[in-house]
């Protein structure tokens, strides 16, 4: 019986780190896609800064990623940037990418 108890609290444990993961990542791809906004905005250092910390929050409206991307459709056409609703989503998984390529880089 300790053998199976043993086990599942190391399922357990690792869900959480995978989601724990997750979530780390999910918040540094929003942060650089906020960063990636706030140049095409032609926003200040300070001003990115700020703008990437609502991109990232903007993340806790809802689940999924829906409301990251209408936060950024609307400031990125209420700035006079053309954009449309797959080049964002084409931004999002490019984010990812680089995010878990930073996470690796800082694991090693």
């Amino acid at each position: 019986m300790t053998n199976f108890k043993d086990r599942e609290q190391a399922f357990e444990a690792k869900f959480a780190r995978d989601e724990e993961m997750e979530f780390r990542l999910t918040a540094r791809r929003n942060r650089l896609l906020g960063q990636w906004a706030a140049a095409k905005m032609g926003l200040t250092s300070e001003e990115t800064d700020a703008y990437a910390k609502e991109v990232v929050a903007a993340d806790f409206e809802e689940a999924g990623d829906e409301d990251v991307i209408r936060k950024l459709l609307g400031d990125l056409t209420s700035a006079g940037v053309e954009m449309d609703d797959s080049a964002i989503r084409t931004a999002l998984a490019e984010k990812m990418i680089e995010a878990r390529r930073q996470f690796i880089e800082e694991a090693s």
